[in-house]
């Protein structure tokens, strides 16, 4: 493929074009993952916070889904579809920035290749959609902030909006203060003009505002977000199988020939093989390598989910395509390592698709129809449509012959499948779904037990559980409950086999009032003061 400067607007039209249907098709076409359908409560109950993560992407599908009045899967995922298109755009202007337009279409066609951009985040709704907005946006004022420091062109707006993005990007997750900690590194390091300006103060202060609301929320809920972030990232011996782990997610995650260009980047750059401004190089990579280092650094104590520092490997690319248009200075055609990348991309996402719809992959061997499709972690996006329409039919039928009452609601022990079955079954049926566990693993439906009236004695649950993560509430139940009885077993089919299987108990005669959130904030501020004797 050649590419003509006049024509490279043209193509990036047609690239955002191209991606954006794509990926709205597969946003309306696929079924909620664990994680994203449990994000969805947080519109449905919205706070200044939540257990696992700042308010910001029960906000923005708040927005788009005009506040769930428009519930479809495409709908709750609509910001990720509209967010990557306006990513891969900002992209294009920061490689723009950094050198020229071609520069900027590299870096575009790469931020499209990435899985993690194109699919993670821009087809799912997580945490990660608006942190990228925001983490892009707070790396190109920075990028725009250093290249006018030394002619002090207006460069302090760009400073103070630099905080604002960077507080944005906090208040969608955490590790948004990387932002932060990368341009501070870079002060201390290589310049410390900005020190004596009152933008980077004041920039300090704005992020600071923008997430105080989460700081105040959880010092009123005993800093349970913080406490479990903490915990699942710190102590534990050192394990090389987790750190092997995580190096091989970054490595797919990211896309096998983005992730070899970070690092051939890196290299060099270290060896001063990159024609760009020294500013700007170092501030990516002090944004960058930190985070990269010190989640390896977590992954050799504890497992860790290899989207974690994905933001690094995005700012990275950045540098790989300036890196590239060094390379093809003399030529008009496409990288053949973009060509690549993109190819992986295309094959991955037509492979992933078929093998969740169709499973022609065997992935499962299991036969027992309590662990029917365990292995099989597809099955996670599949079935729960089907499961809500062949459930109604099954409580229809248990309603009329007067084992159950209508107004009986769903109860399960983990945020995951409660989040599953409050969507795609109790949701069509208008049904109640609580949470009775412990609360570290309850997560947000902690709250949403109070949100919801709470338990009260004698009333009776239904229980779900599916052979993938079978749980028997005879035995996690049985002091809750006056009677446990299974009630009858839902299939779930695919391409006319059987997939995995639904046990459907029916719990009777709540005998036990479990521990509400007041309680146990009770208990925590009982503990604090009993150590403090």
């Amino acid at each position: 493929m050649r590419i003509k400067e006049q024509n490279i607007n043209k193509i990036l039209i047609w690239l955002l074009a191209i991606s954006v249907v794509v990926r709205g098709f597969l946003a309306a076409w696929m079924e909620f993952g664990n994680d994203e359908v449990y994000y969805w409560t947080y519109a449905l109950y919205p706070d200044w916070s939540h257990f696992d993560h700042p308010p910001m992407v029960g906000w923005v599908i708040q927005l788009f889904s005009l506040n769930l009045l428009l519930d479809s899967e495409f709908f709750i995922r609509l910001a990720s579809v509209i967010f990557m298109t306006a990513n891969t755009y900002i992209v294009f202007h920061i490689g723009k920035e950094l050198k020229d337009a071609l520069t900027g279409l590299y870096a575009a066609l790469l931020y499209t290749a990435s899985i993690y951009a194109f699919v993670i985040n821009g087809i799912f709704i997580m945490p990660d959609t608006p942190l990228m907005l925001f983490w892009l946006l707070a790396v190109w004022m920075a990028v725009i902030y250093f290249k006018r420091l030394p002619t002090q062109q207006h460069s302090d707006s760009y400073m103070v909006l630099f905080g604002a993005f960077a507080g944005f990007a906090m208040l969608s997750k955490y590790s948004g203060i990387f932002l932060w900690f990368g341009m501070v590194l870079y002060i201390l390091i290589f310049d410390r003009r900005p020190l004596r300006t009152w933008a980077f103060y004041c920039a300090l202060l704005i992020s600071l505002n923008v997430v105080m609301p989460v700081i105040r929320w959880n010092i009123n809920n005993d800093f349970i977000s913080f406490r479990f972030h903490g915990e699942r990232v710190g102590g534990g011996n050192i394990n090389f199988g987790t750190f092997g782990t995580e190096i091989a997610g970054e490595f797919f995650y990211n896309n096998p020939v983005i992730f070899v260009l970070a690092f051939i980047a890196i290299f060099a750059a270290f060896k001063k093989r990159i024609n760009m401004e020294k500013s700007v190089q170092r501030l990516i990579l002090c944004i960058s390598l930190p985070m990269i280092v010190v989640f390896w650094v977590f992954s050799l104590m504890r497992p860790t989910l290899p989207h974690w520092n994905a933001p690094a490997y995005v700012s990275l690319i950045l540098l790989s395509a300036v890196y590239l248009r060094d390379k093809h200075t003399d030529s008009d055609k496409l990288p053949k390592s973009i060509i690549a990348a993109l190819s992986v991309l295309a094959v991955t996402l037509v492979v992933g698709v078929a093998e969740i719809k169709t499973g022609f992959i065997p992935l499962d061997k299991h036969t027992e129809p309590e662990q029917l499709g365990r292995d099989d972690f597809t099955l996670d996006m599949y079935g729960w449509r089907q499961l809500g329409e062949k459930f109604a039919d099954f409580r229809e039928e248990k309603i009329a012959e007067g084992i159950m009452k209508a107004e009986d609601g769903i109860v399960a022990n983990q945020w995951f499948p409660l989040a599953n079955l409050d969507y795609y079954v109790a949701r069509p049926l208008k049904m109640r779904v609580m949470g009775l566990g412990w609360p570290e693993f309850l997560h947000k439906y902690l709250w949403i037990n109070d949100e919801r009236g709470g338990f009260h004695l004698g009333e009776d649950y239904w229980f779900l559980s599916d052979s993938r993560y079978m749980k028997d509430p005879k035995e996690t139940y049985q002091w809750f409950f006056k009677e446990i009885e299974l009630a009858g077993v839902i299939p779930i089919e695919r391409n006319g086999k059987t997939v995995k299987n639904f046990f459907v108990y029916t719990c009777k005669g709540l005998c036990a009032e479990p521990p509400n959130l007041e309680s146990l904030r009770a208990a925590s501020a009982e503990a604090d003061t009993t150590s403090h004797r």
